[in-house]
């Protein structure tokens, strides 16, 4: 029985595929047309949204947002807890309100097509090069100070057990947010992992189903600026890992 419901998770992920690259094709002309000068380039971020509304419609994902205070402003930096690829996918839809930048792993440009959309959007982060890696945060500054929000996934990769429990967050969007005196949006991810597995858990559980997603109160620049940097992370993955705690008392 579960290598039956593995085989229909595995069919299911092969239906996500076709439908990212299907809208990653559809779209890309206008995206290489709208990049191309900088009076239009902040228009790509629209279309990073309308695809995350398409791929959540197409793949019959609502979305539940638990909203614990006001959505703000930005620029600030996005941190939340990372189970599923569909933590990116869904992101620009459920925070449309402000254009920002993923700080990700540079293995996603090994990828065609892929590596045009997040080169162009985002920063990629050579996590074992140290002069690139350096090159990364310069740039991820430079972003903010023009005006971009920042989005990191502080564990740096997907946990392998224990789902959902949180792995220990990286210090540097903490050491970024303190560079910049950055308010922090904080944001947890449910059950995302239950939704879309690891594509590479070829049996692992995946379908369509309601997402539920906690969007935090902001971590103000007086709280940013009282803290150091490793207080602030550790005070930020509190308030993340919270609600999973309460849903998954057997894990903590």
């Amino acid at each position: 029985m579960r290598i039956f419901f593995g085989l229909l998770s595995l069919l299911w992920k092969v239906y996500i595929a076709i439908i990212f690259f299907f809208f990653a094709i559809l779209l890309f002309p206008f995206f290489w047309v709208i990049i191309q000068s900088p009076k239009t380039k902040n228009y790509s971020f629209k279309l990073f949204i309308f695809w995350s509304y398409m791929m959540r419609i197409c793949c019959f994902y609502p979305v539940k947002k638990i909203i614990h205070g006001e959505l703000p402003k930005g620029p600030y930096i996005i941190v939340a807890n990372h189970t599923s690829y569909l933590d990116i996918f869904f992101m620009y839809s459920i925070v449309p309100q402000h254009q920002f930048m993923f700080l990700g792993k540079s293995e996603i440009l090994r990828y065609p097509i892929v590596s045009t959309y997040f080169k162009s959007m985002n920063v990629p982060v050579f996590r074992f090069d140290k002069s690139k890696a350096g090159r990364a945060f310069t740039n991820a500054v430079k972003a903010y100070e023009q005006g971009y929000s920042l989005a990191i996934f502080p564990e740096g990769t997907f946990p392998e057990t224990d789902l959902p429990k949180m792995l220990t967050f990286k210090g540097g969007a903490f050491k970024l947010a303190k560079q910049l005196n950055a308010p922090i949006f904080p944001i947890t991810f449910m059950n995302n992992y239950k939704l879309f597995s690891d594509p590479l858990e070829w049996l692992g559980p995946a379908g369509p189903g309601l997402a539920i997603v906690h969007l935090h109160s902001l971590v103000s620049k007086e709280v940013v600026d009282s803290m150091s940097a490793d207080e602030l992370k550790d005070y930020c993955f509190g308030i993340i890992s919270k609600p999973l705690e309460e849903a998954h008392p057997e894990l903590y």
